[in-house]
């Protein structure tokens, strides 16, 4: 245990630092802030997280440096039991997400929820890739992750939106989706009262099938999210991969399942470090980030401050339990 603590405490040390320095003089609520992405990239998909394994100590770090990075922001705690943290049980024991909360102003309208996995692979030496057996999932899912986090700060920076604004970051979502099976069934507020999810996932490479600086949203035709998101200026487009999935392949489908118009942004262009030890900061486009986040601002704020309220169209919600299509 002693041995644990000297290897987490310095690490745990550097998270807090950087989280209280990543705010530079010229962020603002309006544009998204391209050092704040770095610096998020530059510690969640560092060598010394480990690859953020599943259940592992090294996710707990990763929940905590976002955690405090939310405290920073002014971003209020919403997990069950009344801090940042929420432990979930898996099957490789305790699992840690990352639940927190921005008021809006009508307490009694209905929320929004945006969200990321934080796990990834960990450490594989059987896996090993040109002698490097760290998993440090910069795309998979650090940029994702990343884009909560940017939205937050920009959110929070900004005027009070009228709807209020969660911000969950699973863990376990490589092993099973444990962190967001269990958010779904101890929600911070009741699902009827979620009227969209907004999942981030691999925002970090370029898609060659989209224009350049644009994403894709996963089950474009299920609802009329994308386009309404789309209309207010967000660089997103239909996913150009409808025979991966992928709407069925990320945490979101545990709330689609549930009723909640669920859905998840990426940019993932079948690339193949892929859940390889690759997926790393070398091979991330922070110009692509910064762009697509920062489009997204506008569009998510203008969700808050309307009452517009997305709707599955015929067919487009998955059934709970079935096999999804």
């Amino acid at each position: 245990m002693v041995q644990l603590r000297a290897v987490l405490v310095p690490i745990l040390l550097a998270g807090w630092v950087t989280a209280g320095a990543q705010l530079p003089a010229t962020a603002n609520s309006a544009s998204a802030c391209r050092a704040c992405i770095q610096a998020h990239e530059d510690f969640l998909a560092s060598d010394a997280l480990q690859g953020r394994g599943s259940g592992t100590p090294y996710e707990k770090i990763a929940a905590t440096y976002i955690a405090s990075a939310l405290e920073s922001y002014g971003i209020k705690p919403a997990a069950e039991g009344g801090g940042y943290l929420e432990t979930a049980p898996s099957p490789r024991g305790a699992t840690t997400s990352v639940v927190g909360e921005l008021p809006g102003r009508d307490a009694s309208a209905p929320v929004l929820l945006l969200t990321a996995h934080l796990d990834h692979l960990g450490v594989l030496p059987q896996r090993a890739y040109h002698g490097d057996d760290i998993y440090n999932g910069a795309n998979d899912d650090a940029s994702g992750c990343t884009a909560v986090l940017e939205l937050a700060r920009a959110l929070a920076a900004g005027p009070p939106p009228r709807r209020s604004v969660y911000f969950a970051f699973f863990g376990s979502e490589e092993d099973g989706g444990w962190g967001a099976r269990y958010f779904v069934a101890h929600p911070p507020v009741p699902l009827s009262q979620i009227f969209a999810n907004i999942e981030f996932e691999m925002i970090g490479w370029p898609d060659p099938k989209v224009p350049p600086q644009t994403l894709w949203l996963t089950g474009w035709s299920r609802s009329n999210l994308g386009p309404e998101l789309a209309k207010d200026g967000a660089h997103l487009v239909a996913d150009p991969h409808p025979a991966q999935k992928f709407f069925c392949r990320s945490d979101n489908i545990h709330l689609a399942e549930a009723g909640v118009v669920a859905q998840t942004v990426s940019s993932y262009g079948m690339q193949p470090m892929y859940h390889r030890p690759d997926d790393d900061l070398a091979h991330i486009d922070i110009d692509l980030m910064t762009s697509a986040i920062g489009s997204m601002i506008d569009p998510v704020r203008h969700l808050l401050d309307s009452n517009f309220v997305p709707a599955w169209n015929a067919a487009g919600q998955p059934q709970p339990g079935g096999h999804c299509q």
